[in-house]
This record gives structure tokens, C-alpha cells and sequence, in this order.
């Protein structure tokens, strides 16, 4: 099969400089209805990624994304995300991107074509065969990417991939390839658009799943997460509150003394219980 570089596709869309905002807006919306239906159509290969990471998880590894531009903030986010959600330490997923921090708020010249660079940025992190890599690029192209999914592969790392576009190279270096082909972009060439939203609907899913089959969920609950804000301990209060019957100042003052909505459930059965 040939490789055909959907995302630089010309837009289904013409004279956009002439449409009235309201159609704009419509006709944006109508594109951006295309790509659950291109995620939920990579639905198992997602799955043979996290049944994979999981047991990897459970003995000690991590989940390494790694990217350029949009693909890599993205990365960075749901990896960013985890400790508050689940109350996961943040060495256990990391966001790799190219030209470092800086490129998180501005273009880092040149950052995304060196071939070397990705790999030499995830030894930093001493990444080994229990890890997992997974490489995200909507063109299916960047070179920083190919370059560390083919190193980390020769290292029996654990390596997959999450493109737009058909048999694309990031693809044939990933042990499972995640294509999520949402078609030509609405302003041509801009995969921040349909891409990232699927990138980050596949991201979440990753995690998500991950993190409950690590038990970091309970029932449809985040028991687990950090109670960095007044929203956060008011929810975690009521989470104790609905599961032992308790007075609101009572769950509260459980779920401060122990930290967690899990541990001040357990801590409360335990103490009840002896």
C-alpha cells in the first residue's frame, strides 16, 4: 500500500474568507462530527495497546508519548493530567516534545526534524524494556518521532503509534499502529483541527482504561484524586458521603486526615470493623 498523506489533503471547504461566521462555525462542527467515527474505528488497536500496557504497568513501567508541535503538547497534557485525576506519581507518564518546555508555548526551529533528538531525550529518563513508548504525529511523518519509536523498538520497548494518515512511517516503527484517518482538514494542512481532537480522545481513552485497570477507580468514582482545590474536596466529601452515610463534616474531616477518598473509606471500614 502506498502512502498517501491524507492531511495535507485540500479542504472539503472553499472561500472560506466569504462565509458568514454562523456557517463557519456549522461547517466546522460538521467536520469535527467525523472523528469519533475514525476513533472508534482504531477502537482495537487501542485496545491491544492497553492490554499490553497494563501488565507493564503493574511491574514497574511507564507510559513515555512523544511528539512535535500539537502532537506533542498533547502528549504533554494527558501526561500532566494523571497525578491530579488518579493520584498517580508524575514519573509514571511522562509527555516527551520536541525542542523541550519552550516548545509547549512556541515553535522550537528545526526541533521536530532531527532523527536523533527523540531518542536522546527519552534516555534521559532511563526508558528500558519495561516501558512504553507511544509516538504521535498526525502526518505520520516527524522525523524526531520515527527516529525514537525505531531506537526504542531496537531496545524491546513496547512502541505504538497514533496517526492520520494510512501506512504512514510512524506506523511501520510501531509494534501497533493507531490510525484514526478523520480526512482533509477544514483550514487545509491544519491538524490541530480533526487530529488533536481525535489524538485527545485516544489519549484519554489510554489512560483512562489504564487507570482503572490499575484500580485507581472505583465504581465510576476518581477516589483516588489529589484535593489541590475547595471543587476537589467538596467532590471527594460527597463521593464519602454517598458511600458510607456519613455527615458532610464528618466525611470531610475523613477525607483530610487521610488524603484520599479510598484511603479515608478504608481507613473508616477498618477502624469500624476492630
Amino acid at each position: 500500500m502506498s502512502f498517501v498523506k491524507i492531511t495535507e489533503q485540500s479542504s472539503l471547504y472553499n472561500d472560506l474568507e466569504k462565509k458568514s461566521v454562523h456557517q463557519l462555525l456549522v461547517d466546522i462542527n460538521n467536520e469535527d462530527k467525523k472523528v469519533p467515527l475514525a476513533v472508534e474505528k482504531a477502537i482495537p488497536a487501542i485496545e491491544r495497546l492497553v492490554e499490553q500496557i497494563v501488565p507493564r504497568m503493574q511491574q514497574g513501567g511507564r507510559i513515555f508519548y512523544i511528539g512535535a508541535g500539537t502532537s506533542g503538547r498533547l502528549g504533554v497534557l494527558d501526561a500532566s493530567e494523571i497525578p491530579p485525576t488518579f493520584g498517580m506519581p508524575n514519573t509514571l507518564v511522562i509527555g516527551v516534545i520536541a525542542g523541550g518546555e519552550q516548545a509547549l508555548r512556541n515553535p522550537v526551529e528545526n526541533a521536530e526534524d532531527d532523527t536523533e533528538m527523540g531518542w536522546k531525550d527519552l534516555q534521559a529518563y532511563d526508558i528500558n524494556e519495561k516501558d512504553t513508548l507511544v509516538g504521535i504525529a498526525a502526518s505520520g511523518t516527524t522525523p524526531y518521532v520515527v527516529g525514537a519509536l525505531r531506537q526504542a523498538r531496537k531496545n524491546g520497548i513496547l512502541t505504538a503509534s497514533i496517526s492520520s494518515n494510512p501506512n504512514a512511517p510512524i506506523a511501520q516503527e510501531a509494534e501497533i499502529a493507531i490510525e484514526m484517518i478523520v480526512g482533509p482538514e477544514f483550514v487545509t494542512g491544519s491538524s490541530r483541527m480533526k487530529s488533536g481532537t481525535g489524538q485527545k480522545l485516544i489519549l484519554n481513552m489510554i489512560t483512562t482504561v489504564t487507570m482503572i485497570k490499575l484500580n485507581r477507580v472505583k465504581g465510576n468514582r476518581m477516589v483516588n484524586m489529589q484535593l489541590s482545590n475547595a471543587k476537589l474536596v467538596d467532590r471527594g466529601t460527597r463521593m464519602i458521603v454517598e458511600e458510607l452515610g456519613l455527615e458532610y463534616e464528618h466525611a470531610k474531616r475523613l477525607l483530610l486526615m487521610h488524603g484520599s477518598v479510598k484511603r479515608a473509606i478504608e481507613g473508616y471500614s477498618v477502624t469500624n470493623e476492630s
